[in-house]
């Protein structure tokens, strides 16, 4: 009460979000450009959440925002980077075509929309492309993707362009890999400061990183730009989809930092125009039918890349290729399949090539085992990976289980190189079996417990392609979790 009046009470609250982009082409903003250096361009987005409230006696406004160049960070990170703040989504979707809603005049198509900004990239059984859902940081990426839906068929367009920074003075447009180390240890094992531009490696002359080679997948993000196109029809019982997706490595040359009395460290310069490009295409059918005594469910699917990869070895014959099928009666489920991912062949291969394919940005924990042992960030055999696999499911209305058994085995001969190793011994196909084995619990609709333990029974082979020894590994692989997962819905309005 205020001199014996009731005071009126009444509040204003909002919460305010914005997504912009801008694409900026450089040439002399703020201070002339060097002779003869190069423009730059880059897109940088700023990401704003505003809070306000307005009431009869106090206003209280709050603002929380992300500004940043695309492709400044990696589009995964690894452990080296540690537990960190970020954005993992941050995009806005417009409506450009909406046949439903007659204030849209363009009517041309049932629907379109353009997404702009960071963003996840899920497509099919996220071979390919997926979020990468079981690292805890996940995986997305900085893009503009326009979405057409027209009598039954959907295609994407979508397309990406990372730079470092949008600093003044920066010429061109090169680009090194996101996550590069600050400082690494020189041949004296002294500690040295990495420049800009510069990416350290483990060995002389820029070798690589890891015995067995590392896909995209398990590198930190190294495209400087993508470009890709999906086109999908749904039937009545089947799903035919196809995929082109090209993405464009920076090129650098081989170099070294440091002094005699430092040492050394090797790595790659990105100082180098121009790009490297590799095209990924092919097409994946799945389908299903339900039968008198059980549902079956099938999908076979065909990749194929050419092009150079982000080393600049030219692409031959690279291939991806499988089927697998599934019956399923009331909660149980038992399936089987098969699937080829090419490598190198020693006995064909010529220097400066490569048959290797490589799985891009999907999530191989779901496919080649839960252990992880191919195509992420500890390496995968250079002559490629055979997967014949067995897979028995339970799914009940609180409980579920699972046992998974894969066969992998070489897809391509590879000489055994070891010392005492005779001139032109090959290597056995056999790389190994492994058994996971999952189990699930939901205690309420959004909270579940999920149980794993899963073995890998290794060979000589798997030790020496991955890591390069023999006969000094433990060849029996352990690992088993315990994951809680809560996922409350706060606010739920219409």
């Amino acid at each position: 009460m205020v001199g014996g009046a009731q005071t009126g009470l009444w509040a204003q609250l909002s919460l305010v979000g914005q997504v912009r982009t801008r694409t900026e082409y450089r040439d002399g903003l703020g201070n002339l450009a060097p002779l003869n250096s190069r423009p730059a361009l880059f897109t940088s987005q700023r990401t704003r959440l505003t809070f306000n409230y307005k009431g009869d006696r106090v206003a209280v406004q709050a603002a929380v925002q992300d500004v940043r160049v695309w492709g400044q960070d990696a589009s995964t990170i690894s452990l080296a980077d540690g537990n960190r703040l970020m954005v993992h989504e941050a995009w806005a979707e417009l409506t450009l075509a909406n046949r439903a809603d007659s204030s849209i005049r363009f009517r041309a198509v049932e629907n379109m929309s353009l997404r702009v900004g960071r963003q996840e990239l899920v497509y099919d059984d996220v071979r390919l492309l997926g979020n990468l859902d079981w690292l805890q940081q996940g995986r997305r990426f900085d893009a503009a993707l326009l979405k057409t839906q027209h009598q039954g068929w959907t295609l994407d367009l979508g397309a990406g362009f990372n730079q470092n920074t949008d600093a003044f003075g920066v010429t061109g447009t090169y680009y090194t890999p996101g996550n590069a180390p600050s400082s690494a240890l020189s041949t004296r094992n002294v500690t040295l400061p990495i420049p800009a531009g510069f990416l350290p490696t483990s060995g002389r002359g820029g070798a690589p990183l890891s015995t067995g080679p590392v896909s995209t997948n398990g590198q930190n993000q190294q495209f400087k730009a993508f470009q890709m196109a999906y086109l999908a029809r749904q039937f009545r019982r089947a799903r035919l989809s196809a995929l082109v997706f090209k993405d464009d490595f920076q090129k650098y040359r081989l170099d070294s930092l440091g002094t005699p009395a430092q040492g050394y460290v090797y790595g790659r310069r990105y100082d180098v125009s121009g790009t490297r490009a590799r095209i990924t295409y092919g097409v994946m059918l799945t389908g299903n039918r339900a039968g008198r005594i059980a549902t079956v469910q099938g999908q076979v699917f065909a990749y194929g890349q050419r092009g150079h990869d982000r080393d600049g070895l030219r692409l031959r014959q690279a291939y991806h290729y499988g089927a697998n099928f599934t019956l399923q009666k009331g909660p149980l489920s038992v399936g089987s399949g098969y699937e080829v991912l090419s490598g190198n062949d020693a006995t064909k291969m010529s220097e400066g090539e490569t048959g290797r394919f490589d799985p891009l940005y999907g999530t191989p924990h779901r496919h080649w085992g839960y252990m992880d042992y191919f195509y992420v960030g500890t390496g995968s055999p250079a002559a490629g990976l055979k997967d014949a696999f067995l897979k028995f499911k339970y799914t009940g209305t609180r409980l579920g289980a699972g046992l998974d058994l894969h066969y992998f085995a070489l897809a391509a001969p590879a000489y055994n190189r070891m010392p005492d190793a005779p001139t032109g011994a090959r290597l056995d196909a056999k790389l190994g079996v492994e058994y996971d084995l999952i189990a699930t619990y939901a205690f309420n609709k959004f909270t579940t417990l999920e149980l794993g333990y899963c073995l890998m029974q290794g060979t000589n082979t798997l030790e020496y392609t991955k890591q390069g020894t023999m006969n000094q590994k433990d060849k029996l692989g352990t690992w088993a979790y315990l994951m809680l997962n809560i996922r409350p819905t706060f606010l739920a309005a219409r």
